[in-house]
């Protein structure tokens, strides 16, 4: 009976008293209303993210299962430092989001100052240059799989009917014509991101330095050079960094237009991953390249903050 009075006796402790009144005051009713969605993510995403960095350091094969759990330590990446198709792959991947990327960056601002210069039905032809954005990747992947047929495709039969080819140009078949139509399709797919978001940057320029530089007896390209390009480079950077986390997409258009072929000679690293785990069923070396591109997808998105940073301090913004 002592013991128990005792027991009874023994003050709280304060952290539990403190996180009592946490959990019942209003304070807490955002993270409790959060607590479902931290818990899907952490199982739908933290999970698989662990699990997967774990198989990259096994020789994990698909058709295996018990190989999930055979260590092997860094032999994947070595294989991968060794290998000639990886390394074919990872440039190919470098050199198609830098192409991609600035073609996407110019074109869209050069639609963004031609639509800023449209005061009649401007709202009309923001709403038509958001559809590309809109289509599924597969599908346009089909789309431009068809138009480049050599044997039916819209675009050598319009050549052929303005008489400038003889013969069929085998788009999708030649190593280099393969590169450039995939690299078009993602352009055609996503310069809108690019026109859409410079365009919400031309129409948050302040008109005075415009105005100002033209009393100055300033010219149109050096308005452009020197006030305009300044305060949208922000915005550039804001839509590279998106362009560049999105990109991967590229892989639902590479699979359908050519699968990587001819010869591997449009082949991704997203594509070689794919293949690697689930054809070839070699999951531990697929899981250590994904890891790769992770790798390389936050150098990228480093390097544009960088960048952002850079051009808001540029124009007096916040660090």
């Amino acid at each position: 009976m002592v013991e128990l009075i005792t027991q009874q006796a023994r003050p709280i402790p304060a952290g539990n008293i403190a996180a009592t009144k946490f959990f019942k005051s209003p304070l807490a009713i955002p993270y409790l209303l959060l607590t479902p969605a931290i818990v899907v993510i952490l199982a739908v995403v933290l999970l698989p993210l662990l699990i997967s960095f774990w198989a990259s350091f096994t020789g994990y094969v698909l058709t295996k299962p018990a190989t999930l759990f055979q260590w092997v330590g860094l032999r994947n990446y070595q294989r991968l430092v060794n290998s000639a198709d990886f390394w074919w792959a990872f440039g190919r991947t470098i050199v198609f989001i830098t192409i991609a990327l600035n073609l996407e960056m110019w074109l869209g601002l050069g639609l963004a100052l031609l639509i800023s210069k449209i005061t009649f039905g401007q709202r009309t032809l923001r709403t038509i240059m958001m559809f590309p954005m809109m289509f599924s990747p597969i599908l346009v992947g089909f789309q431009f799989k068809y138009l480049l047929n050599d044997a039916v495709g819209l675009v050598n039969n319009a050549l052929f009917d303005l008489h400038i080819i003889h013969e069929p140009i085998a788009w999708l078949v030649d190593g280099w014509l393969a590169n450039l139509s995939i690299i078009v399709t993602e352009i055609w797919m996503s310069t809108s991101v690019f026109a859409i978001l410079l365009l919400a940057g031309l129409m948050a320029l302040p008109k005075e330095p415009v105005e100002a530089a033209r009393v100055d007896g300033c010219n149109p390209w050096q308005v452009f050079r020197h006030i305009t390009l300044p305060f949208l480079m922000p915005f550039v950077y804001i839509a590279m960094t998106i362009r560049s986390l999105d990109v991967a997409r590229a892989y639902d258009t590479v699979k359908i237009m050519t699968n990587g072929g001819p010869a591997q000679r449009t082949e991704l690293l997203w594509t070689l991953m794919t293949r690697t785990g689930y054809t070839n069923s070699q999951m531990g070396l697929a899981n250590a390249m994904g890891y790769i591109s992770i790798i390389l997808s936050i150098v990228f998105t480093f390097y544009f903050y960088r960048k952002l940073i850079a051009a808001r301090a540029f124009m007096g913004g916040a660090q």
